[in-house]
C-alpha cells in the first residue's frame, strides 16, 4: 500500500509517500533499524496519548535526549525545562498549568528568568515538539515520550508506569483502584469497548473510572473503526 507519512524534526517538516504491506509495517522498520544501527540510532514507536495515532521517532542511542537538548538551549532553558517535567509527570492528570510553570522561573538556580522569557521559551518548546499545549496546560509531546522513555523511568521510578496494554510510557493514564495498573485513556477505550462491566485487566476487580468516549450502558455497541493512522516524528488522565 501507498501512504503518506509526515516526518517532523526539531526545526523541519516535510512528507513524502513509502510503499509498505499494511501487515508489514513492523519488518519495513526493523529492516530500516538493521541499517541504523551502525549509525548509533534507531526508529522507535509510540502513540499520541490524546488519540492514540501511532508516531515514529528517530532516536540517537549516542547520547541521551537531555545531552541533546543542551547544544539547543541555553542552561536555564533546561533547568525550566526539567522543573516543568516534574509538574507533569508528578501531577495527578500529566498535566501542568502555564500559571505553575511560570511560577518556576523564580526557582531556577542557573539564572534568574524573567516571566515573559519564561512564555517564549515555552512556546519554542511546544514548536519543537517537547512540549504540547491545550487551553494553558502543558503535557510532554510524543516525541518527548518516545525520545525520553528510558530517561523517564530511570529519574522517576517511584511514578513513572508503564500502560498495562500497549507497554509504552504512560505520561496521561487511569491507575486502578485495587492494584495500581495504568492504562493511556486510548488503550482504555480499546480495551473496554465491548465490555459492559469493565474489569481491570491485572487484577479483574471493577473499573471505578469513566471510560473515555463511552457510556457504560451501550459499551457492547459494536463501534466503527477507520484505518489506522501513523506518522513519523523526528524529533489518561487519572480517574
Amino acid at each position: 500500500m501507498t501512504q503518506d507519512i509526515t516526518c517532523i524534526s526539531t526545526m523541519l517538516e516535510f512528507k513524502f509517500s513509502v510503499y509498505y504491506a499494511h501487515d508489514k509495517l513492523d519488518d519495513f522498520i526493523s529492516t530500516i533499524n538493521s541499517h541504523l544501527q551502525p549509525l548509533f540510532m534507531q526508529i522507535r514507536k509510540g502513540m499520541s496519548e490524546g488519540d492514540g495515532r501511532a508516531h515514529y521517532a528517530l532516536v540517537n542511542l549516542a547520547e541521551t535526549e537531555i545531552t541533546k537538548m543542551a547544544s539547543d538551549y541555553t542552561e536555564n532553558e533546561l533547568e525550566l525545562f526539567r522543573k516543568t517535567m516534574d509538574l507533569i509527570i508528578l501531577s495527578e492528570n500529566g498535566f501542568a498549568s502555564s500559571t505553575d510553570i511560570l511560577n518556576l522561573t523564580d526557582q531556577l538556580k542557573t539564572k534568574k528568568m524573567k516571566k515573559k522569557e519564561a512564555e517564549q521559551v515555552l512556546k519554542v518548546f511546544v514548536e519543537d515538539k517537547w512540549l504540547s499545549e491545550r487551553n494553558g496546560e502543558y503535557t510532554l509531546h510524543t516525541r518527548c515520550i518516545i525520545e525520553m522513555e528510558q530517561y523517564i523511568l530511570s529519574n522517576y521510578q517511584d511514578v513513572a508506569r508503564k500502560c498495562n496494554i500497549c507497554h509504552s510510557l504512560a505520561i496521561q493514564s487511569q491507575i486502578c483502584e485495587s492494584c495500581g495498573i495504568g492504562m493511556h485513556l486510548p488503550c482504555v477505550r480499546k480495551y473496554f469497548r465491548a465490555q459492559t462491566e469493565p474489569r481491570c485487566p491485572q487484577c479483574n476487580d471493577f473499573w471505578s473510572c469513566d471510560i473515555p468516549g463511552m457510556n457504560r450502558i451501550d459499551s457492547q455497541s459494536p463501534s466503527k473503526t477507520g484505518r489506522a493512522e501513523k506518522s513519523f516524528i523526528l524529533g489518561t488522565r487519572r480517574c
